[in-house]
């Protein structure tokens, strides 16, 4: 029983091609987050937080869970960073979610000794719509249903 009622869920967060999707718009200075072909505007889902807060309350995850040591990072940026504005984490395979905004932040909170880590968190129905290409939403679509058929 416990397994159907799993499959069900799984099959209601199948995805299907919206052929009416519109990719969000990327204005100059948005802050964008890249990951392959996936491409989220931060920007805006910040401003879509902001409008929606009783939907994104903000919570707090243990870092060593969220942590990876990352080359990329800028010292001399991380110096200046404010790790009380919380990061974002988004669900990018089904019940996975990753760090996609936060890293200095983050990076910053663990050098200090903190455990903990705030953050909004989107489920793959609330940050899908912040795609900013057609062609990447397409593909995102793709690798969501491949996940799901993974998870079983």
């Amino acid at each position: 029983m416990n397994i159907l009622v799993n499959q069900k869920k799984l099959m209601l967060r199948k995805l299907k091609i919206e052929h009416c999707f519109e990719p969000c718009i990327v204005r100059e200075g948005d802050e964008l987050y890249q990951n392959g072909i996936f491409i989220f505007n931060i920007t805006k889902m910040y401003k879509f937080i902001d409008t929606n807060a009783n939907i994104f309350p903000i919570e707090s995850i243990l870092i060593e869970n969220y942590y990876y040591q990352n080359s990329n990072l800028d010292e001399s940026h991380l110096k200046n960073t404010d790790i009380n504005k919380p990061g974002i984490i988004a669900e990018i395979a089904p019940g996975r979610y990753n760090l996609i905004d936060g890293n200095h932040r983050i990076e910053k909170a663990r050098r200090l000794g903190n455990k903990k880590f705030d953050v909004y968190r989107f489920n793959m129905e609330s940050h899908l719509q912040f795609i900013t290409t057609k062609k990447g939403y397409m593909a995102y679509v793709d690798y969501w249903n491949s996940k799901l058929s993974n998870s079983d």
